[in-house]
């Protein structure tokens, strides 16, 4: 049954407008931006065979690319494309939220933060969360991209950049596009040698971050590698 065959109080639209956007499900939202469904399936249908492609999960709906959102029958290029787009809406008004915020002294903030940037890269990516004397964002940059696997991190620049950016500070983070999150004895070697070449200009290393698709980012802080 098409959703304009539906009693008008049952419609996700008309939900919205009386009770907000919280009032409705994943499946409900998403079905008012998809606007239409298929032949013989509902926008809310066509909505709920999408999250299920993805297990349930919005996370991993905002994580999928194109062609994997494309491929659910009813969707095509040009919705694909549209939802992607309203995705990265998203991730940039939460990033500027996280930018605002006073300091990065919260593990979840930064962890939070840190997922908006990298969790969804297919390419391994190094970065640096420059601070000031009261743990404020300066700057964030990254600094080396590799290849799906490995990366070169050059201390030397590094230190170079901490200089130009005036830091006190300093957040490290990596992404694993494999999804698995644990540390390699060259992560844990990288640090420490990025540790004592950041001491000698005085700029502390407070955290070295590990993000992994969906899962938990991991610190070194917490894990005691630091």
């Amino acid at each position: 049954m098409a959703i304009t065959d539906w009693p008008q109080r049952e419609r996700p639209r008309e939900r919205l407008l009386a009770g907000g956007p919280q009032a409705l499900s994943d499946a409900e939202l998403l079905a008012i931006y998809l606007r239409v469904g298929v032949r013989g399936k509902s926008a809310v249908d066509l909505a709920r065979d999408l999250l299920h492609r993805h297990d349930g999960k919005l996370g991993r709906l905002v994580s999928a690319s194109i062609k994997e959102l494309a491929c659910v029958p009813g969707i095509g290029i040009a919705k694909a494309a549209q939802l992607q787009a309203s995705f990265e809406l998203a991730r940039r008004a939460l990033n500027e939220e996280m930018e605002e915020r006073d300091n990065f002294t919260s593990p979840g903030a930064v962890r939070d933060w840190l997922r908006l940037k990298l969790a969804h890269s297919q390419q391994e990516m190094f970065m640096a969360l420059w601070l000031d004397a009261q743990n404020r964002l300066l700057h964030s940059e990254v600094l080396f991209t590799g290849t799906l696997t490995q990366t070169s991190v050059y201390p030397r620049e590094v230190v170079k950049q901490a200089l130009a950016r005036n830091a006190a500070a300093v957040i490290l983070a990596h992404n694993h596009p494999s999804g698995v999150a644990e540390p390699s004895a060259a992560d844990e070697m990288l640090t420490r040698t990025l540790r004592e070449a950041l001491t000698l200009v005085d700029v502390r290393l407070l955290d070295h971050f590990i993000v992994a698709g969906n899962a938990r980012p991991l610190s070194f802080a917490e894990r005691g590698l630091l």
